[in-house]
């Protein structure tokens, strides 16, 4: 058999990342210290940015200050890790309580579930046990609503703590963890059939006034620093404002762009380059900033309620979701929320923070109303029901859910089986 030769043509498509591209992507993902840092550098070293005082705000802290003494502060970690020496505690409850230490947020809630933790502990320790030392050990220690899984949980710890009523207790965990209420003041219309309305109001401020990050005191006050503040207007509404205060705003030096662009004088291509460069740079803040505008704008209205105190649950939101509205890449999304901050009426809140999955694809529950949904259940069971059980008549109100999600949610709240219960 004769091997023959043949010339083919093919047309493909792949996607190149260009240099510039790829420093456009990296620049997204920046932290406002890490790109406030970028952008002094390149100042010192292109000679064709320079810094815009006319429009700079200046706060209470200078750039040079902003940079200076990043470890300044003690971290929530080093923190936490000290109060454990205190305690009486076994080795394994050391290594328990030092895990998940490492596990939270830099808010200080644990994100993370407890069977990824049982996992990533090489099954040493089983969920309940890891359970117990959340709940006994770190949910104990300061500041108070550290260890907690979800807003709601840091809100109740912090109520614990201050050793209110029993009664406000009573209430409280009602307002927060009882499915049915999707807001403030549905539980404050029914909870009135049962309790005094002053002793309620009494509780709903006392919620509004806890803190959501707890952790973010132990962090350093350099490395918090917002891109965007919710500015509150009337009616209850509010506006997304991108922060300029401390962020230096660059322009080009336009008598040295004049001299290159002046045939007389031959500018070699290192300058030219330079000046392309320094072209580029300002282009690529202000996009990224729009960017993080953008995304920060459209969480902080699919989170309304949440900020303005109406509800201390979170909607369900994902990147893809922010990604379609916004016509941009889920991929562009996530970097976009890396170490963002917005400045809310509830305090310095990450970006992250505010985005809740959800559990259905036909309707919008988050894994939180879930569990809850779950423990009222079996709360209410006359007849032990099993997960299939659970699962029908939670599909039967439009939750579409299969068992395996139930007995994956109902194990993430503790709960033993029908056999067991």
């Amino acid at each position: 058999m004769a091997i023959k030769l043949v010339r083919e043509f093919k047309h493909t498509q792949q996607l190149s990342i260009t240099p510039q591209l790829k420093k456009s992507i990296d620049l997204l993902q920046l932290s406002r210290l890490e790109i406030i840092n970028k952008i002094n550098n390149e100042i010192e070293e292109n000679p064709f940015l320079k810094k815009d005082y006319e429009n700079q705000l200046n706060g209470m802290f200078d750039d040079k200050n902003l940079l200076d003494n990043l470890s300044s502060e003690p971290t929530l970690q080093n923190h936490l890790e000290s109060q454990l020496s205190d305690l009486k505690l076994t080795n394994g409850e050391i290594k328990i309580s030092l895990f998940i230490i490492q596990s939270l947020e830099e808010n200080g809630l644990l994100k993370v579930d407890l069977d990824e933790i049982e996992e990533q502990m090489a099954f040493v320790y089983s969920v309940k046990e890891i359970k117990i030392v959340l709940k006994n050990i770190i949910q104990r220690l300061e500041p108070a609503g550290i260890g907690a899984r979800n807003f709601k949980e840091t809100i109740f710890i912090q109520l614990q703590r201050k050793e209110i009523p029993s009664e406000e207790l009573e209430i409280a965990n009602k307002i927060l963890f009882e499915p049915q209420f999707s807001n403030f003041e549905e539980a404050k219309d029914e909870l009135e059939n049962y309790y005094s309305r002053s002793a309620i109001e009494k509780v709903l401020k006392k919620i509004k006034q806890c803190d959501l990050s707890p952790g973010l005191e132990f962090e350093s006050t350099i490395m918090i620093q917002p891109d965007l503040e919710v500015i509150p207007l009337k009616n209850k509404k509010f506006n997304v404002q991108f922060k300029k205060e401390n962020f230096p705003m660059i322009s080009l030096d336009q008598d040295l762009e004049k001299l290159v662009k002046d045939k007389k004088n031959k500018a070699n291509k290192e300058l030219k380059e330079k000046m392309g460069e320094a072209k580029w740079l300002i282009r690529a803040i202000n996009k990224r900033n729009e960017t993080v505008q953008n995304v920060g704008t459209l969480i902080c209205q699919k989170q309304a309620d949440f900020l303005s105190e109406k509800s201390a649950e979170l909607k369900p939101l994902s990147n893809i979701e922010i990604a379609k509205q916004l016509n941009i890449s889920p991929s562009t999304v996530s970097r976009i929320l890396r170490s963002k901050y917005i400045q809310t009426p509830k305090g310095s809140l990450s970006m992250k923070s505010l985005l809740a999955s959800s559990v259905s694809k036909t309707r919008k529950v988050t894994p939180t109303q879930l569990m809850e949904e779950i423990q009222k259940i079996i709360d209410g069971e006359r007849k032990k029901l099993s997960d299939q059980k659970i699962s029908d008549l939670l599909n039967k109100r439009g939750f579409n859910l299969a068992r395996r999600t139930i007995t994956k949610y109902r194990k993430k709240i503790n709960l033993p089986s029908s056999r067991n219960r």
